[in-house]
């Protein structure tokens, strides 16, 4: 019964780090996005993130939200470089896909709209 116990820890505490390392392909590093640098579309991400990811990311995007404060892992700070210093496809591929708490949102928002949405996480940079 004890090494039944250990080993169910064990995979509690590799599913929970597996979480944490949350990597996109390869490939989507490649993916260019089409609306870079475009204000109308940042705009448009904006209203979008207002709708859709402030309760989780918080208004400032600091990962802070009231929706995301029980959520493990916890929700990204979209300022930090962890998250800035991937290429616009990896952050695309994951808010297509998702992972765990995180809705994938290929299936309810359009490619310009993910798009707009990654322009606008762009701005929490520091």
């Amino acid at each position: 019964m004890k090494f039944l116990t250990i080993i169910c820890l064990l995979l509690c505490g590799l599913l929970a780090s597996a979480q944490d390392n949350w990597v996109a392909p390869e490939s989507a590093k490649e993916v260019v996005n089409v609306y870079s640098e475009n204000d109308i579309a940042t705009q448009k991400g904006a209203k979008m993130y207002q709708k859709l990811c402030w309760t989780c990311h918080g208004k400032t995007g600091q990962g802070d939200g009231p929706a995301g404060s029980g959520l493990k892992p916890k929700p990204r700070n979209f300022s930090l470089a962890e998250v800035q210093d991937q290429s616009d496809g990896e952050l695309f591929w994951k808010l297509s896909n998702g992972k765990g708490m995180m809705l994938p949102y290929k299936h309810s928002l359009n490619e310009d709209q993910r798009w707009q949405l990654i322009n606008f996480i762009r701005t929490f940079k520091k």
